[in-house]
């Protein structure tokens, strides 16, 4: 059974035991003018999806949520929420337990080079160079993950003892205060906390590019987010691609 989760102030939780999408249930909101920081939870989804449209499998025991922004931003600047929202999961998982989770640009968790959580970001433009709004969708594997996905794993299987709503209540404060320091302070900070919560510098990595793939060593994000390769002595600002650790002897990850 559901518990309602404590939230920090000026945040709206609609909770919900089933949904099609709560991603897709957010941008309904906003479009009718939902305040920012509002939360559409779920207990499972049927109509879950992740990047590139794939479908994203939500049965009951995972954390599957999406948050409403309102960041007074430019539109190039929207997609740093991502990082924002990561470095938040990440530091409320490791909070809650021991599990060595990490940041894989651009939009996933990992432990032990499996996928654990993923973050999807939406927005709709005001017309003007800034956004209306930004929906960041979090689903969480706690309980379990898609058993035919390889690279797929689940929290509870390391040793996690907490449950969706406590990650809730711990991941929420975070992600609003990081917010705040993003809205204060620019994405420098953020950056620097990504950086930390991430593979290993010097990692190898596979990057498929929209028209190529290259392998080279990580290092890191760039001032705007771009991940950087170094490949064949020169480095490489990769701003789409999907990521795909090779080695990386610290975290884990093969």
């Amino acid at each position: 059974m559901m518990r309602h989760p404590q939230v920090p102030q000026g945040c709206q939780l609609f909770a919900h035991k089933s949904i099609g999408s709560t991603s897709e249930e957010a941008k309904r909101l906003a479009e009718e003018g939902v305040a920012a920081r509002a939360v559409v939870w779920a207990g499972e989804q049927t109509s879950g999806r992740g990047r590139h449209g794939r479908q994203w499998t939500s049965p009951p025991g995972n954390l599957y949520h999406s948050i409403i922004f309102r960041p007074d931003c430019p539109v190039a600047e929207a997609s740093q929420l991502g990082f924002v929202v990561g470095v938040a999961m990440a530091r409320a998982i490791r909070a809650l337990s021991d599990i060595p989770v990490v940041l894989k640009w651009p939009n996933d968790l990992l432990v032990e080079g499996k996928k654990v959580a993923g973050i999807l970001l939406d927005s709709s433009d005001d017309g003007a160079g800034g956004v209306e709004w930004v929906i960041a969708g979090i689903g969480v594997n706690i309980e379990n993950h898609p058993e035919d996905l390889p690279d797929a794993t689940n929290l509870r299987g390391y040793g996690a003892s907490f449950s969706v709503e406590d990650l809730i209540e711990a991941f929420l404060p975070k992600l609003f205060d990081l917010l705040d320091e993003w809205q204060r302070d620019g994405f420098a900070p953020i950056r620097y906390q990504w950086n930390e919560l991430t593979l290993e510098y010097g990692s190898l990595i596979d990057v498929k590019l929209p028209d190529r793939a290259v392998s080279g060593s990580f290092e890191g994000i760039d001032a705007s987010g771009n991940l950087i390769v170094r490949h064949e002595g020169r480095l490489i600002y990769v701003a789409a691609g999907d990521v795909f650790p090779v080695s990386n002897s610290a975290t884990g990850v093969s």
